[in-house]
């Protein structure tokens, strides 16, 4: 395991140069093999809907994702399994959002650290993406990040990482314009233990310590 002084774009760069030079093999989404087995996510999706949805919000770091879904919605799409495709919904954190400006972001910043990634390798997939299926690129805080993080573990149950709250934190900002009816599909890209670190330090909740081992006094501090 090596951690370079830099970011994601500046580590990309590396390995780029490795594989070209040395007897290694690169599988970050710059490899096209990942791409055809994250695709079959969208097989998935549509599988358990019985069609595609209307619309599929995804959060977009390096692109990977966004590309690979539409790759597997349209083969889909032509093998009859499904009779639409769907608007493509990609969001990027304010801080870290090239394909929303369309401009590289030389210090992208943001908590949510699986998207922190100012020049996309699969930049232009992205934007095909985009215009193939009507879709949009748009931006969430790391406020309504934070705020869709807890929602998620709140209501749903459901503990990711903060990079995987930017699809509910997306929806939540566009919802005035989802279409009445439609088939909503937000990806959750990462499990909250990749992040652990942020569950501790964005946490509302106040841990209890010290409690003794006293079931009347446990209940209590519980509120029961």
């Amino acid at each position: 395991m090596i951690a370079f002084d830099g970011n994601f774009d500046d580590a990309l760069s590396i390995v780029r140069g490795l594989s070209e030079s040395y007897p290694v093999t690169l599988v970050n989404s710059v490899n096209p093999y990942r791409l055809q087995g994250q695709k079959t996510a969208a097989f998935e999706v549509v599988d358990v809907l019985g069609n595609a949805p209307d619309w599929l919000c995804i959060p977009v770091g390096n692109a990977g994702n966004i590309s690979a879904y539409w790759m597997g919605f349209c083969e889909y799409r032509a093998a009859g399994k499904s009779s639409h495709l769907p608007k493509m919904m990609g969001f990027q954190a304010a801080g870290s959002a090239p394909l929303v400006s369309g401009e590289r972001v030389a210090n992208p910043e943001t908590l949510a650290t699986a998207i922190r990634i100012g020049n996309p390798a699969n930049w232009q997939k992205a934007v095909a993406v985009k215009e193939s299926s009507g879709g949009e690129f748009n931006p969430v805080t790391d406020a309504e990040i934070l705020n869709a993080y807890r929602l998620l573990a709140s209501e749903e149950g459901v503990f990711c990482e903060p990079a995987s709250a930017a699809s509910v934190a997306g929806l939540l900002k566009v919802r005035d314009r989802v279409p009445d009816n439609a088939t909503v599909v937000c990806v959750l890209t990462g499990n909250g233990l990749k992040d652990p670190t942020s569950a501790v330090d964005h946490s509302l909740n106040e841990l209890k310590q010290g409690i003794p081992l006293d079931l009347e006094k446990v209940a209590k501090v519980m509120g029961l």
